[in-house]
């Protein structure tokens, strides 16, 4: 299976096509959206898009880990790690589309 990446000026793209803005209007509202989803994010808010998912920052206690090389124990310092999670209609999206390509 090939992987697909999808960049900003993509989506900048498929703004301009749908919306009809111009493209320098289409790059400065996709900036604007990312930015306020950012500062929400390291505010500790969580971000909910409907039918699509929700981001939230979790926060992650100290912990000892193991260098898997030498097996020598390392202090795993504590720290806040970005969450996402699927809505069920995506989740759904996502299964049919694979279910659609096995056939």
């Amino acid at each position: 299976m090939t992987e697909k990446t999808i960049t900003r000026a993509q989506l900048s793209e498929a703004i301009y096509e749908e919306v009809g803005l111009s493209r320098n209007e289409s790059a400065a509202l996709l900036e604007t959206v990312l930015e306020e989803m950012s500062l929400a994010l390291a505010k500790g808010d969580t971000v909910k898009i409907s039918s699509f998912g929700s981001f939230s920052v979790r926060s992650k206690g100290q912990r000892v880990g193991r260098n898997p090389k030498t097996g020598t124990e390392v202090p795993i310092l504590p720290r806040r790690v970005l969450v996402f999670r699927p809505s069920q209609l995506l989740k759904s999206r996502i299964n049919k589309g694979m279910n659609a390509k096995k056939v």
